[in-house]
């Protein structure tokens, strides 16, 4: 069931930028955790800010290939964490939670398509 609309998952996505910028601070970690936390950051907000949805102001890339990106995403970080979790420098939890969170919003949103009425 698509719950979450373009202007949402949009919302979302700035939400997550900040998130994966401030956790190395806010969190206590750092080395490879860190750098990969800024990298997401900055990764995130690229491809956001450049999506073909409403609050993307530049549009270039289309939300299929978002919503593909985000479906590896997801998955990759839960099986990082749960496969080398050596490399998280105590930032383990975060990254396992950010990958379970950033799947469940893919699964839910519509990327496009109309959402579910309600």
């Amino acid at each position: 069931m698509k719950i979450i609309s373009d202007t949402t998952h949009g919302a979302l996505d700035y939400l997550t930028v900040a998130i994966f910028a401030l956790a190395p601070s806010l969190l206590d970690f750092g080395g490879v955790a860190a750098l990969l936390s800024y990298g997401l950051a900055v990764i995130h907000l690229a491809m956001t800010l450049l999506t073909d949805m409403p609050l993307g102001p530049v549009k270039v890339i289309p939300m299929a290939l978002h919503a593909f990106i985000e479906m590896i995403v997801g998955p990759v970080l839960i099986l990082a964490t749960l496969l080398l979790p050596g490399i998280f420098d105590g930032g383990r939890e975060f990254f396992l939670t950010m990958g379970f969170v950033i799947f469940a919003v893919w699964l839910l949103s519509g990327y496009g398509k109309p959402i579910a009425a309600r």
